[in-house]
């Protein structure tokens, strides 16, 4: 048996809101995340990734978890194995020096279906029922159960699944080219397989929202309750119910008000702040969505 070259690193999925819409940071001169190895003077994979993300792109990071461990043969291609720990940065505001921040929903543009479900409808849905007809009636549940058709709701948290779907339906840039169709689904390409890391850290960042107060820290430290109900819906790539919000918002007792006003164009809203000792009188406590608004 030979042996196949080994590479291993830290890869960092980092976070933020620009101009009200969630976006990921990538390399200022290539389409892909902020990576590098693990070196001597790194005393933890934490600070590795911390130590390479502001090297390479300026910025400090604020919350960090990890992710998740990618160890598939060929993902970058030229034959080698790169095995990438990724973590999962959150920040407040745009403090990266270089880098360019890209867009969720122009990566997975399917992913928003805050107004207008034209795409998934008449794009995406026709060329996911083309493709199962190729294969068994599992096939067909799946893309049903994945993209919420044929009658099936639709589960935020299940980017990543829906993603790998189109990847194995070449519907997507980097599917394999033996199998890749002509009739790609838009979306933006990252290099190698940094879109389905991105995919990942949707999926992840989608589902602790729904039990963890994680979205403050996309923040700033005071905002409005509509400020605050905007950055859940934009995470989430779905409208809530906006009194039910409040009021879950209210019963966890997760924000107080600070006294002070924001002009709005009409009545000045109420500014809020993260009552930060939430967190140690109620570990559970987070964000829970309410149902979608039905369009």
């Amino acid at each position: 048996m030979t042996s196949e070259p080994i590479t291993a690193e830290v890869l960092a999925v980092i976070v933020a809101l620009v101009d009200g819409e969630p976006c990921v940071l990538t390399l200022p001169d290539a389409p892909r995340l902020p990576a590098g190895p693990v070196l001597p003077g790194h005393r933890s994979l934490q600070t590795a990734v911390r130590a390479w993300v502001e090297e390479q792109t300026g910025l400090k990071i604020g919350y960090l978890e990890q992710l998740y461990t990618f160890a598939d043969r060929d993902r970058e291609g030229g034959g080698r194995r790169t095995i990438s720990v990724s973590y999962l940065g959150l920040v407040r505001g745009l403090r990266a020096r270089s880098g360019q921040w890209r867009r969720w929903y122009g990566l997975f543009p399917w992913e928003d279906r805050r107004s207008d479900d034209t795409l998934l409808h008449e794009v995406v849905a026709p060329a996911l029922r083309d493709w199962a007809k190729t294969g068994d009636r599992a096939r067909k549940q799946r893309c049903a159960i994945t993209f919420g058709l044929d009658g099936r709701p639709w589960h935020p948290d299940l980017a990543l699944q829906r993603y790998e779907v189109l990847y194995e339906a070449g519907l997507v840039a980097e599917s394999p080219a033996e199998w890749r169709r002509d009739d790609l689904v838009p979306g933006e390409r990252l290099d190698g397989d940094h879109r389905r890391i991105v995919a990942t850290g949707v999926a992840r960042l989608r589902a602790t929202i729904q039990y963890r107060p994680v979205v403050f820290e996309l923040m700033p430290s005071q905002f409005t309750l509509g400020q605050l109900q905007a950055c859940v819906e934009a995470l989430a790539g779905r409208v809530v119910h906006t009194q039910n919000f409040r009021r879950l918002v209210e019963q966890q007792q997760l924000v107080e008000e600070t006294g002070g006003r924001a002009g709005t164009g009409g009545r000045p809203a109420r500014l809020y702040r993260f009552r930060r000792e939430v967190l140690q009188e109620r570990q559970a406590a987070g964000t829970k969505l309410p149902a979608p608004r039905s369009r």
